[in-house]
């Protein structure tokens, strides 16, 4: 892929220093909610080729992170919740050190099991399979934090956390998938899934939401970065295939 294509890719706005892992194209680490706000990495056929074993992986502190601000096993034990990946293990099969990084917690949000372990899995499955179908894939994921009305008629952003280190627990899920094809075309498909149950039988393309409504709801732009690149953009929403 070309450097200038990737380096489209990142939203802004973006932190310029170096990601910590070599696979990641950029991340922002937030302290507040002891996660990631959003990672992105460069799929391709060469990315899900190896021998890397999952079992050979342990979640770990990730110690880039001041220890005020990061979290730790601790806090995920006896929560409820699974250690999500953001950046999921399975896309770095090319190196076992690719995917021994996607376990630092620093990539890890407080995720409902059932979704974790289904709906979920399956859109990064999803995303592992068109990354063999085209020239790369580029996929930004992070968490959100969505307001509600409450019963006095009010909107309000409200969420659990957990641990002593106050690990916030998203109450949804982005995916952003940049998919650069072999004709040149840039698709861009994105996704949002509440961090709840989620029938894992519901067809993907329902949690399939307009782009402007994740730049919105996460302070992220992609669009106009794309743009900047090339006209050659297509969205696929929820009914456009």
């Amino acid at each position: 892929a070309s450097p200038r294509l990737a380096d489209a890719c990142v939203p802004v706005p973006v932190s310029r220093a170096a990601p910590p892992f070599p696979w990641l194209i950029a991340v922002s680490v937030c302290p507040e909610p002891r996660s990631a706000l959003w990672v992105i990495e460069q799929l391709n056929r060469d990315t899900l080729s190896g021998a890397s074993d999952r079992a050979a992986c342990d979640f770990q502190e990730d110690d880039s992170v001041h220890e005020y601000h990061r979290a730790t096993n601790a806090d995920y034990r006896g929560s409820g919740f699974d250690r999500g990946h953001l950046a999921a293990a399975a896309n770095h099969k090319w190196s076992q050190k690719a995917m021994r990084d996607t376990f630092y917690l620093s990539n890890i949000a407080p995720q409902n099991p059932h979704l974790n372990q289904n709906a979920w899995n399956n859109l990064e499955k999803y995303c592992r399979s068109l990354a063999r179908n085209n020239r790369n894939v580029y996929v930004c994921t992070g968490p959100l934090f969505l307001p509600r009305m409450e019963a006095d008629g009010k909107m309000y952003v409200k969420y659990q956390v957990i641990g002593k280190n106050n690990v916030a627990v998203p109450t949804h899920f982005f995916k952003v998938l940049i998919l650069e094809k072999e004709s040149g075309e840039i698709e861009l498909r994105s996704y949002v899934m509440p961090n709840s149950p989620v029938d894992d039988k519901i067809p993907l393309e329902r949690f399939l939401v307009p782009i402007e409504s994740i730049e919105r709801a996460s302070g992220l732009l992609f669009v106009p970065n794309i743009l900047r690149r090339t006209s050659n953009l297509k969205a696929i929403t929820a009914g456009k295939h």
